[in-house]
């Protein structure tokens, strides 16, 4: 079964490719309609049709698919490799997983508010939110391609910068916007 781990890589590695690129698109789409819901009508109603179609396409053709597949093919890799699961950086790594999974559910949670015209968030909210997967997926790739839990800890605080110069970027974002609104 080994000579196949390659493919089985591959797969793994391409779904978590398209089950990101679901998770940056879909919160996105959320800062639209929730800013759409705050429109008169009949813009209201016209955007928001049309983005909970996107967001209904987008999230059970693409990114729910991609979860399932690279979570099977993740499993597989820890079947035909059981040592890696005595290792310190596969831990850690399992503790973000985690996190992305927690991340995906609670995202849908608020797929579903949305599709039921139930606003519980700000658009600037889910523009933060938005940043979440980034976060996660910094902290897999240097984990995967360090493979070191310990020298992890000097990544924490490269993650803490990166989440501090993505709120400043969001808050620039938002300032620029609110000067001219067609930004």
């Amino acid at each position: 079964m080994t000579e196949y781990y390659n493919y089985i890589k591959a797969l793994h590695l391409i779904f978590v490719v398209t089950w990101f690129a679901g998770l940056f698109y879909i919160p996105r789409l959320f800062v639209y309609q929730i800013e759409a819901f705050h429109q008169p009508s009949p813009e209201k109603e016209i955007l928001g049709k049309q983005l909970k179609l996107m967001a209904k396409r987008l999230w059970f053709i693409i990114t729910w698919p991609s979860a399932i597949l690279a979570t099977i093919f993740a499993v597989w890799l820890l079947i035909l490799i059981p040592a890696w699961l005595h290792q310190g950086w596969m831990h850690v790594k399992l503790v973000f997983v985690l996190l992305l999974i927690l991340y995906h559910l609670k995202t849908h949670q608020i797929f579903k508010q949305l599709q039921n015209d139930k606003v519980k968030y700000t658009s600037r909210f889910m523009r933060i939110w938005n940043e979440g997967a980034t976060i996660i997926l910094f902290s897999v790739v240097f984990l995967v391609i360090l493979k070191n839990s310990i020298n992890w800890i000097f990544g924490v605080v490269g993650i803490f910068l990166l989440a501090i110069l993505l709120m400043l970027g969001i808050k620039l974002y938002k300032r620029i916007q609110d000067k001219n609104p067609e930004a």
